[in-house]
């Protein structure tokens, strides 16, 4: 029992400094790094509670993609954050108007928060034997919620290919493969004669 507490407090405690070092690091990269060590951790904590799917999606899509898209973007564009900060004061009494609103929401929804009567019971519920974590989940995505997955997964189609289409830029003088004119072409097209006398050379 004193072995899983103390990973719990390792785990806790690492995820907790790392999550307060993303925000409070000045260099953007050291803070990805951090939110990296914050995933880790919390996948760690996941893994301790039986949901190792969620403990693999944080490390698989979130360390993974997501952390490291963050690290190469933000190491790429190369953006001056101290010159962005130069115009901070004149734009928070909007963000403290906006902070303040949001933190009256939260707590209409927290006050207002009422926990279903068969709740508690279905939580305490036995997990069948010879079913992990994992496949628990897929039963349930691809039965009960088969066509809202399916629904996320179109939304998350297109989202991909709007971003493809607006970052899309076709430059000039570059020669392009064209399938349509590939196909298409014929003897005529494709071969060109040119009938030469005696001592004279192609032109140019």
């Amino acid at each position: 029992m004193i072995i899983p507490a103390l990973f719990f407090y390792l785990f806790a405690g690492v995820c907790i400094a790392a999550a307060f070092m993303v925000i409070a690091a000045k260099n953007p990269v050291h803070s990805v790094l951090y939110l990296i060590l914050a995933f880790v951790n919390a996948a760690g904590l996941f893994v301790m509670m039986g949901a190792e799917f969620l403990a693999m999606i944080l490390i698989v899509v979130y360390v993974g993609a997501v952390a490291v898209l963050f690290l190469f973007v933000v190491m790429m564009l190369d953006v001056d954050f101290a010159e962005l900060r130069q115009g901070f004061l004149q734009y928070l009494p909007v963000g403290a108007l906006v902070g303040a609103i949001f933190l009256a929401e939260l707590l209409l929804v927290v006050g207002a928060w009422v926990i279903g009567p068969g709740v508690p019971q279905t939580i305490a519920a036995p997990i069948p034997t010879g079913v992990n974590n994992t496949e628990a989940i897929g039963r349930v995505l691809y039965t009960q919620y088969v066509y809202y997955f399916q629904a996320a997964a179109v939304v998350l189609l297109v989202a991909m290919i709007g971003a493809i289409v607006l970052t899309l830029r076709h430059k000039t003088g570059v020669k392009r493969q064209d399938i349509g004119e590939q196909v298409a072409r014929t003897k005529a097209t494709a071969i060109e004669i040119v009938n030469v006398k005696p001592g004279q050379g192609l032109g140019a």
